[in-house]
């Protein structure tokens, strides 16, 4: 299913994987608002829709979008409340890259009702199709996971301090899934030597992690992040590396397949 803002592919699993930061679009009315560099759309989850292409061999589905979070962040919540107070974040729709520098010309960033006429465009239709999927999967299996795909640059320093380690496993501080699906994850990762990885650390997981993630209404959600390092050249032109992509894809098939396995009654 295709439309303007997103793409979803329905799969026969409990298992849905939602891409909500690999949309490099910004609308031709809109580019005239951000400083140059915005054009390059640097802050996009690169690559992420071909690491999980396998998800189809598996049966899982996926949902993406169609414009870049430049434009709007589908990952953040529609009254625009920080998702790691304390700390550097970004908004709703964005004013910042996420090296700190401003993403608009001066004077042009969105006002209010820009922003919220944004959030009916683009942020509503997916979150729609996102949480009208997870019905479907949960009326179907009795239970629906929704697998929340993220990567980023390994150094941030406006967003985090040192190097983050190579996957970031989000549950919410534990909150977001059944303990049992979360331990099965971290047990994939702990089984495996070349990626470096924690569970719960800087990144716990964002809005769709903690908005969907109801155990206790048999919706789980998991987020991982993933260093750009693991799979591809954190400069421009961020082209992918197969060699290294290759190794890590074993590993997401793993995940993935123990997060289909999982039953909750088990």
């Amino acid at each position: 299913m295709t439309d303007n803002v997103y793409t979803l592919q329905r799969g026969t699993t409990p298992l849905l994987v939602s891409l909500p930061h690999t949309g490099t679009l910004i609308p031709e009315a809109l580019r005239p608002l951000y400083v140059a560099r915005a054009s390059a759309v640097e802050d996009t989850d690169w690559h992420l829709e071909r690491l999980y292409a396998f998800a189809r061999d598996l049966g899982v589905g996926t949902i993406a979008p169609r414009h870049s979070r430049y434009v709007i962040d589908l990952n953040r919540p529609p009254e625009n409340t920080p998702m790691y107070p304390g700390a550097n974040n970004t908004e709703l729709c964005p004013s910042r890259f996420f090296s700190g520098e401003p993403l608009y010309r001066e004077g042009r960033a969105p006002d209010p009702a820009q922003v919220a006429a944004r959030r009916d465009a683009y942020w509503r239709p997916y979150h729609d199709a996102l949480a009208a999927e997870l019905r479907r999967l949960k009326a179907q299996y009795g239970h629906a996971v929704v697998w929340d795909g993220h990567s980023i640059k390994s150094t941030l320093p406006w967003l985090f301090p040192g190097r983050l380690p190579d996957l970031n496993l989000g549950t919410a501080g534990g909150t977001s899934c059944a303990p049992a699906l979360r331990a099965a994850l971290t047990s994939v990762l702990d089984a495996q030597a070349r990626f470096s990885h924690v569970t719960d650390g800087r990144f716990k997981g964002g809005y769709i992690t903690r908005h969907y993630g109801r155990p206790e209404a048999a919706t789980h959600a998991v987020q991982l992040e993933m260093c750009w390092s693991c799979y591809m050249a954190e400069s421009s032109p961020y082209e992918i590396d197969a060699l290294r992509a290759a190794e890590l894809e074993p590993l997401l098939r793993r995940l993935l397949q123990t997060a289909i396995d999982w039953r909750p009654d088990a």
